[in-house]
């Protein structure tokens, strides 16, 4: 009977984690459109604002959202065509139309994908694939024969503004902006960038017809409210169906944000970069550790999860080379050394190692010249290693100028860590110019 209870006790408990994963795992990967703006509340309310006068009140508009990547420019225009959209006049009549530069990388497909999207193919029949002018004309005719009362709003978002302003001759942004400023088919053209000199790209005739509102997204939030919002995006919403479970794991979350190793692992992590994304990516990787046996997150996840954030990539391909290579990686750290960082060939490379061969005195480090010649290539297919300038067909590769992509604090990382590592190895890494 005892078995029978605890073995449905695991199965609610496992219903209960998956559940937690898909609530927590939506609101990481920002599909949830719950999740809460942090930071951005004046910013929220400047764009939320111009929204409506364009779909209520027929005002075109133009602005420009400027942060870093992963500073919320995406999740705070969703979080506004949101609220504008559950207003019932306006899901009715509001047409939004979607761009990215680098989805769209000329005005000719991004004409077509206008075309799509406001649903004229059938209008427009075979021009569709007709010249880019005829396309055009039609459809700025379109737009052009609306007026305040009587057109849909149209809201134009394109992201990456900045690849927008490569086209050419700026045709796109030029009519969009020119609308926006006549009064046509209301229209909203929301650009968003992470260049701050976005205006300077700007030809003149289109910097004219910008309205040159800006809003600015820049993470302002100290160390205090950077673990609140940790806090907040791992407790369980309040109508989670498993209101005991729900209250353990936010006791736990409770816990976690006052405990002494996670602010450590958090401090760290705010250092590095304060955006959201970095911190969901951590949250991600801790939320992976979380089982039916291990149900509750631990400050040890959230330290494993700190070490694969951090993981050095370049580190990770040296624990996978061979002895050689990692010889001739050592002799490069020499030669780095004696020769201040200067750039170096084969053959200065091969002649460090063969000192290391003679001073050894035994045959099981001496390979002949092509299986090295081999090595050093292999590291170099590898982008541990790079030339100095572009080879030409007849110059000699042994006399190629080559620059070590490592740092000598990522070479005794990897040695440190590097498997079954010989002990003659791992001292001439240590040994400084010892062998001059």
């Amino acid at each position: 009977m005892s078995s029978r209870k605890s073995k449905s006790n695991s199965l609610i408990h496992t219903e209960c984690l998956s559940q937690v994963q898909r609530i927590l795992r939506e609101r990481f990967c920002r599909q949830s459109p719950h999740s809460n703006l942090f930071g951005v509340q004046v910013q929220y309310k400047h764009l939320s604002e111009l929204l409506k006068r364009t779909a209520l009140h027929g005002e075109s508009n133009s602005v420009l959202i400027i942060g870093p990547r992963g500073s919320g420019k995406t999740m705070l225009i969703n979080h506004a065509l949101k609220e504008l959209m559950e207003i019932e006049e306006v899901s009715e009549n509001v047409l939004q139309v979607h761009l990215n530069g680098l989805l769209q990388i000329n005005d000719k497909i991004a004409l077509k994908e206008i075309t799509r999207q406001l649903n004229l193919e059938n209008v427009v029949g075979d021009k569709v694939f007709g010249s880019f002018a005829e396309n055009l004309s039609f459809l700025l005719e379109a737009l052009k024969k609306g007026d305040r009362t009587s057109s849909c709003p149209v809201i134009f978002i394109l992201d990456e503004f900045d690849l927008f302003a490569h086209h050419k001759n700026q045709t796109l942004l030029y009519n969009l902006f020119d609308i926006s400023q006549s009064a046509q088919t209301p229209i909203a053209v929301i650009g968003l960038t992470c260049r701050l000199d976005i205006l300077e790209l700007l030809e003149k005739r289109v910097k004219s017809r910008f309205s040159h509102r800006q809003i600015h997204l820049m993470n302002s939030f100290g160390f205090p409210q950077y673990v609140k919002i940790f806090k907040e995006q791992l407790s369980l919403p309040a109508e989670f169906p498993d209101k005991v479970f729900a209250e353990k794991w936010n006791e736990n979350v409770q816990y976690l944000s006052e405990d002494r190793s996670v602010q450590e692992v958090l401090q760290k992590h705010f250092n590095i970069s304060k955006n959201l994304r970095s911190l969901h990516m951590l949250l991600m990787l801790a939320l992976n550790r979380v089982t039916a046996s291990h149900p509750f997150m631990t400050a040890v996840d959230l330290m494993e999860a700190c070490q694969l954030c951090s993981m050095d990539s370049k580190a990770n391909i040296v624990h996978g080379l061979s002895v050689l290579e990692i010889c001739l990686i050592i002799a490069m750290k020499h030669l780095n050394d004696i020769y201040e960082e200067e750039p170096f060939n084969f053959q200065m490379v091969y002649n460090e190692f063969q000192k290391f061969v003679q001073r050894k005195a035994h045959s099981v480090y001496n390979f002949e010249k092509p299986v090295v010649m081999k090595a050093f290539e292999h590291l170099q297919q590898l982008e541990l290693i790079k030339p100095m300038e572009r080879t030409s067909g007849n110059s000699q590769r042994e006399y190629q100028l080559m620059k070590l992509l490592l740092d000598n604090t990522q070479i005794m990382n990897a040695l440190q860590k590097y498997p079954n590592c010989p002990t003659d190895v791992r001292q001439w890494a240590t040994s400084s110019l010892s062998w001059l």
